[in-house]
């Protein structure tokens, strides 16, 4: 009796410290499997930001699935939907590049309300801070008079004074305001 006792008691440790052992691995390859998924996020916005020709007046995302990345957005320039493509392939870790980039039609009224645009958004006291950086957060895409706002800013109030701001502009067909308010953390 006191033998079977110390045969199931051994078998339900050797059991537990099985499931033990197996779930600290599988978390450790899940753990190393989501680090590497951040690497290679930050890598790729990262080679994105350092385009020579990203504009404010281009919008670029992505979007990663593993070790393959689709490339989507708005661009003016026809080099940069290339040049971004080339920048993620050179990425180690990178299997595979999808690049759904559209790439707007030249139009001298679409220019015209660009410059329209930022002089009226980034001319606002309130929204200029965003105009500070490098890159600035609010990307101004015009496409045969439609205009669409991508980016990300600090408050609600941000993105509706940067809608209005676009919507005072003449010759505007439509506003689509896709302002991302920066959640607080």
């Amino acid at each position: 009796m006191l033998k079977n006792r110390v045969r199931f008691g051994t078998a339900l440790l050797t059991l537990l410290l099985s499931v033990a052992v197996i779930t600290v691995t599988s978390a450790s390859a899940l753990s190393q499997e989501t680090k590497s998924s951040q690497n290679i996020v930050r890598e790729v916005r990262h080679q994105l930001l350092l385009l020579p020709y990203y504009t404010v007046f281009d919008n670029l995302a992505f979007k990663v699935d593993g070790d393959h990345v689709t490339l989507e957005g708005q661009v003016t320039n026809p080099t940069l939907k290339h040049d971004a493509e080339a920048a993620v392939k050179s990425i180690e870790g990178i299997s595979g590049v999808t690049n759904n980039i559209e790439v707007l039609p030249p139009a001298p009224m679409d220019d015209q309300l660009r410059r329209a645009l930022y002089r009226a958004i980034y001319g606002d006291p309130t929204l200029s801070k965003y105009g500070w950086s490098s890159m600035p957060s609010i990307h101004i895409i015009v496409k045969n008079g439609h205009v669409f706002l991508e980016g990300v800013v600090d408050s609600e109030a941000d993105k509706n004074l940067a809608g209005l701001r676009a919507n005072s502009v003449p010759n505007v067909f439509e506003v689509k305001n896709n302002l991302v308010v920066k959640s607080n953390r």
